[in-house]
């Protein structure tokens, strides 16, 4: 058997312009720099491994003192480990820095902050903390009386622009304390704040708990979450919290819709106190004094815009609904508001002005003391210094409509009226209220925009009936009937509702443009015993026309002066005068009666009305008796200023065919008892 031997392969041919040491360099090539990034790794491993972290404090602190716009200090160890899906740092002795014109304390001093970060989510733009753990943070926060915060540090730029954190699945803070000044709101706190996440089995979720005093009564703050640890920045995180701040409760179970973004919110809330104005304190929007209150509604926050959907409960013994939107992040808070009662107990309305005489059916302490102060002093003007310094601070649109109202000092059915205040100029227009028969229109204007407040006020007497006002009765029934219509127009100053009136200017009118009047009480204004007192006596019911009756006061410094009283009656032309001290909250007005007719038995004795503008007393003048011959009255002087006086109340007045006929009577010539006499003729 023959072997045969198959020869080697030949080697195959290098590429042109190669050489076999080549493919050498190359592979050598590669080693050198696989070794190099090895030894690389190693350096850097090793200078991690003793680098000193804290060569880095300096740089740091001056990025963050940049930044906040406060100086920053950290004097405590700096640690740092990068290599990690989920690097940490700790940072001990951080001190911040108040700003100059706020206090000495630092704004904040932290023993140790210890934070991780999630590495992979950094890749897409998102910020993930694992772990935030401080301990023992001192918080120094002050806010002056022009509105400037230590803690904002936008630099001027957004003084309200919301906290937004990253998502934090474990929340840790130790001991820590919160000092917090408000010159603004009159508010300090201090108190101690630690939060702590439990896991295992007893895990009850976030924690935040918070004890002080507020303006010197208890203060509780304590807000729970659902477990940090199964946080999604996708789901809404849910929260409940309880506030109370001496005598005001508030209770709130909501959600922060992407957790920890705290512009973006929402909670239904809860809060009860003895007054609406305590939450500005609070809440920092200047709300009015109310009677204790219980309410309830819908909180949100999208940034700068605050809503209350879905308002109800009560105020006093009223009841209250509605919806209220706040936009802050402007020189002011912007408050729009539409209110709405179904029924409203009047005396609750005592409070917005500084007192009534008398106090709702829920009213606070302090109400009833003012209600009785009040009562005890026969005074109805509220002397209670108003807060115009609060309202200089919002601006506001508010709406409010009663759909029946109780326990008003006349018969009101309803009312509205919108309330607009910028800057501190306010102003109630329209208001209506609404009567059994007419309306009161019109609207009132408070300018607290400088030291001294200054109230304007126009309101309107519409389409009324005297027999629905006036509260009296004259033999079972009413003693006039007919329509009536007036204008009451003042200025004045002062920073409470007594004040202002007992400052007083404008003028003030009304007029009855005919009507009826109980006839015995015609003849006793004009004193015709022997027939007065014999309807008297008869209980008659007969009545007799009322032409037109005009009662009309010039207001000068608090005092108002009867310049015209004029009533016209089938048998008596009455006229008066007299003064209202609007300070003294007194009266002293006298009215005298001229018989159309001769009488033969006739005593013009004036009749006064005098006394406490709560309780007057009516009387005869003393000595006023005057013989018959004394009864001329200059007809023209007396009824011609009504040319003037109908306009001011209403522009159709001066057509009105009696308040006419009464004109054209003061303008003719001759005697008043024959102009008198022929009118009596052509009746």
């Amino acid at each position: 058997m023959t072997s045969h031997t198959v020869p080697a392969a030949a080697p195959a041919p290098l590429p042109e312009g190669s050489s076999p040491k080549a493919g050498w360099r190359g592979s050598r090539g590669l080693r050198w720099t696989g070794g190099l990034l090895l030894a690389l790794a190693l350096v850097t491993a090793l200078v991690v491994a003793i680098w000193d972290w804290n060569w880095f404090r300096g740089p740091l602190a001056g990025i963050a003192s940049a930044r906040l716009h406060r100086q920053v200090t950290i004097t405590g160890n700096l640690s740092v480990h990068p290599f990690s899906w989920q690097p940490s740092a700790t940072v001990e002795g951080i001190r911040i820095a108040n700003p100059v014109w706020a206090a000495k304390a630092p704004l904040a001093q932290i023993d140790r902050i210890a934070v991780k970060v999630k590495l992979a989510p950094l890749f897409t733009g998102r910020l993930d903390l694992p772990l935030l753990e401080l301990d023992r943070p001192a918080l120094n926060l002050v806010r002056d009386a022009e509105g400037r915060s230590s803690w904002d540090f936008s630099d001027g730029k957004d003084t309200d622009k919301p906290l937004k954190l990253p998502p934090i699945r474990d929340f840790i803070i130790n001991g820590g304390q919160l000092s917090y000044l408000d010159a603004r709101r009159g508010l300090t706190f201090t108190g101690a704040i630690d939060a702590k996440e439990e896991v295992g089995g007893n895990a009850t979720g976030f924690q935040m708990t918070g004890k002080g005093a507020l303006n010197r009564q208890p203060f509780v703050l304590k807000v729970t979450g659902g477990p940090l640890l199964n946080i999604d920045r996708a789901k809404p995180y849910p929260f409940d919290g309880y506030v109370r701040a001496g005598e005001t409760y508030i209770t709130a179970q909501g959600a922060v819709t992407r957790p920890f973004d705290f512009g973006r919110f929402y909670m239904n809330t809860t809060a009860r106190g003895p007054d609406l104005a305590d939450l500005y304190t609070l809440i920092g929007v200047p709300l009015p004094n109310t009677p204790p209150y219980a309410l309830r509604g819908r909180l949100s926050r999208d940034e700068h815009l605050w809503k209350i959907n879905g308002l109800g409960g009560r105020v006093g013994s009223s009841d209250l609904s509605g919806a209220i939107a706040v936009t802050t992040g402007g020189p002011r808070p912007v408050l729009k508001a539409s209110l709405k009662s179904n029924s409203l107990d009047f005396p609750d309305l005592g409070a917005l002005f500084g007192g009534t005489r008398k106090a709702g059916k829920v009213a606070s302490p302090n109400q009833i003391a003012v209600a009785r102060k009040m009562q005890a002093e026969a005074r109805i003007f509220p002397d209670a210094t108003l807060s115009f310094a609060k309202i200089r601070n919002l601006d506001a649109d508010v709406s409010y409509k009663a759909a029946s109202i109780r326990g008003a000092p006349i018969n009101l059915r309803s009312g509205s009226v919108r309330v607009v205040l910028v800057a501190g100029l306010l102003k109630a227009d329209p208001i209506d209220l609404v009567l059994p028969q007419g309306h009161i229109l019109g609207f009132i204007n408070l300018d607290g925009r400088k030291a001294d407040a200054v109230t304007d006020l126009d309101l309107r007497l519409a389409n009324a009936r005297l027999e629905g006002l006036l509260p009296v009765t004259f033999q079972g029934g009413s003693p006039v009937a007919g329509p009536l219509m007036g204008r009451v127009k003042l200025h004045g100053t002062g920073d409470s509702v007594h004040d202002a009136m007992a400052d007083a200017y404008g003028e003030a009118a009304l007029v009855a443009p005919g009507g009826e009047i109980r006839r015995t009480l015609a003849e006793l204004a004009g004193v015709d015993v022997i027939k007065g007192l014999g309807l008297l006596f008869a209980k008659s019911q007969d009545r007799t026309p009322l032409r037109c009756a005009v009662a009309h006061f010039n207001a000068k410094g608090g005092v108002m002066t009867a310049d015209r009283l004029v009533v016209d009656t089938g048998p008596v032309l009455i006229d008066g005068g007299g003064v209202i001290n609007l300070d003294k909250e007194t009266l002293a007005l006298q009215v005298k009666g001229h018989p159309k007719r001769f009488q033969l038995l006739k005593l013009n004795v004036p009749i006064t009305l005098s006394g406490p503008m709560l309780h007057p007393k009516l009387g005869l003048q003393k000595g006023g008796a005057i013989a018959q011959g004394g009864a001329a009255v200059a007809l023209g002087a007396l009824l011609s200023p009504l040319a003037a006086i109908l306009p001011f109340v209403d522009g159709g007045l001066a057509k009105d065919a009696n308040c006419a006929a009464l004109m054209a009577e003061g303008r003719a010539a001759g005697a008043p008892l024959k102009v008198a006499a022929g009118a009596a003729r052509a009746r």
